[in-house]
């Protein structure tokens, strides 16, 4: 056995059973090696930020790790980005990146980099296997560290003469770190804040965002008064019709503003504090207000769910948590809208649908028209590196083949990891997308203002125009072989959605919707 056939089986062992990749030379023998084990998938992605988001889908929703395979430092960097996302949702996510033989390595051939130094940027898990009898244990104490509670990025580094040479051997599966339990003393501490008589913000994220967590919090806030969110991106959020309706944080800091003002006391439990998502002039970048303590309940890593249940226990015994009713927005008619196309979503999504969401500006709305509908998960962007929403929903749809998954994509995002429509042809997912098209990056219209850089000249503004040339998705989403329309009205958009969700297999919708600013 080689070392890339030991590295297989042993993840295979340890239920690590799907690899996304865009392999190259030196992950040949790896490559070679998947047909010895039946119960490895490899799934091909056309560029590496298809393979890395395709894995923090996949995490999100399975709740267990898929593994990556890159080629060398120069792969590794073209998928960071999605990877960085990964590491904000903290997602399990095993990264095998390939090297030169280790004899070579010295000879500064034109891939050679320095894997570890970009790997170590993800703040996860980082190592090298040096001969192929170690490979396998390198591999288990890979799996086991991307599944250290609450997940993360592990990277194994692995040397094409590593990979090839003889003398591997499988390895047994190594237990993960568990998430650490909350003291019953600090649920008590902040149960005494709850009590205080003061107004509190108990801010939620991580496993908290489902609906374990979601009905403890409300059973908290209705029987203290609290007010309650979630952290503005969770990485899982469950909602609809049935479970508690949690409001997010707001992505701008003037919403989270009002959302806390006249907060006396924010209680974190799963994330932290809230900041700013930029710096701006003249305004500051914690978002806490002035004079309010921070207490935190649960750090990221403790046993979230546990703790806010105890608490739940401790304050509200025998509160009921508050379920939103199932209702739908109106479907409408007319020109397609920053209002109504979300209205159209709210409307027919199905039951059990997964919302990979990088709507972005115009997709401000979809949360209100979607919090009455069958219950849904939405998946967002964690880490705020667009080119996130059709990989995630690639993966998504591969962890739960049986389920819908809805990505609501944004046009200028879309064309970073667009290639993704291919991997879905080829996997035959199914995967709807509704594709806004404003012909802008509209979130950097915004943008350009808040930061107090406004101009109306015409190179700023040529710079975050997308009309000139005008994209046309239908024809790029063909050619990657997934069936596409267009849409211009309500009634186009519903009856596209509606036929859609009812086909096997992938489709687009181009809808074409003017931005919002």
């Amino acid at each position: 056995m080689n070392g890339a056939q030991s590295l297989i089986r042993t993840l295979a062992d340890a239920d690590v059973d799907l690899c996304f990749t865009n392999p190259g030379t030196s992950e040949m023998h790896f490559v070679a090696a998947l047909d010895d084990v039946p119960q490895m998938r490899a799934v091909l992605g056309l560029a590496e930020g298809v393979v890395t988001g395709a894995a923090d889908g996949y995490g999100r929703v399975a709740q267990r790790p898929a593994a990556t395979l890159l080629h060398l430092g120069p792969g590794l960097g073209n998928g960071l980005a999605n990877l960085h996302n990964a590491r904000r949702a903290r997602t399990p996510v095993v990264n095998i990146v390939g090297d030169h033989a280790t004899y070579h390595k010295n000879l500064d051939a034109p891939l050679e980099s320095d894997i570890e130094a970009v790997a170590g940027s993800l703040d996860g898990w980082v190592h090298r296997s040096v001969a192929p009898a170690q490979v396998g244990t390198d591999t288990a104490a890979a799996v086991a560290a991307a599944r250290d509670a609450p997940g993360r990025v592990a990277t194994l580094i692995l040397p094409a003469d590593v990979s090839w040479g003889d003398g591997g051997a499988p390895a047994a599966p190594v237990a993960p770190r568990e998430p650490r339990p909350v003291p019953s003393e600090t649920v008590r501490e902040i149960a005494k804040v709850l009590r205080g008589g003061e107004p509190v913000a108990l801010l939620v994220g991580g496993a908290a965002c489902r609906e374990p967590g979601l009905r403890a919090v409300s059973r908290i806030a209705r029987a203290t008064g609290a007010t309650t969110f979630t952290e503005t991106f969770p990485a899982r959020l469950e909602r609809g019709a049935g479970l508690p309706g949690i409001e997010r944080l707001g992505y701008l800091a003037e919403q989270v503003s009002y959302q806390l003002d006249g907060v006396r006391h924010v209680v974190v439990a799963g994330t932290r504090a809230p900041v700013s998502f930029f710096a701006y002039p003249g305004k500051a970048s914690e978002l806490v207000p002035e004079g309010a303590q921070v207490h935190t309940l649960a750090e990221v890593g403790d046993d979230v769910v546990a703790a806010l249940v105890e608490l739940a226990d401790e304050v509200a015994a025998d509160v009921a948590p508050e379920l939103v009713p199932a209702h739908r927005p109106e479907l409408p008619t007319g020109e397609l809208t920053p209002q109504n196309w979300a209205q159209v979503i709210g409307a027919l999504l199905p039951e059990g649908a997964i919302v990979s969401d990088e709507a972005n500006t115009s997709g401000l709305l979809v949360p209100s028209a979607t919090a009455g509908s069958p219950r849904h998960d939405v998946l967002t962007l964690t880490g705020g590196a667009i080119g996130q929403g059709m990989p995630v929903a690639t993966g998504a749809a591969l962890a739960a083949p049986d389920r819908p998954v809805v990505n609501l994509e944004s046009d200028g995002s879309a064309l970073y990891t667009i290639p993704a429509l291919w991997t879905q042809a080829r996997e035959g997912l199914n995967v709807t997308t509704v594709l806004l098209n404003n012909r802008a990056y509209a979130i950097l219209r915004m943008e350009l203002q808040r930061v107090g850089a406004e101009s109306s000249g015409p190179k700023a503004g040529g710079l975050l125009d997308l009309s000139t040339p005008d994209l046309d998705f239908v024809r790029m989403a063909e050619g990657f072989g997934v069936p596409a329309t267009r849409a211009r009205t309500a009634e186009q958009l519903a009856e596209q959605f509606r036929r859609a969700l009812a086909e096997p297999g992938p489709h687009l919708i181009e809808a074409m919707v003017p931005p919002l600013l």
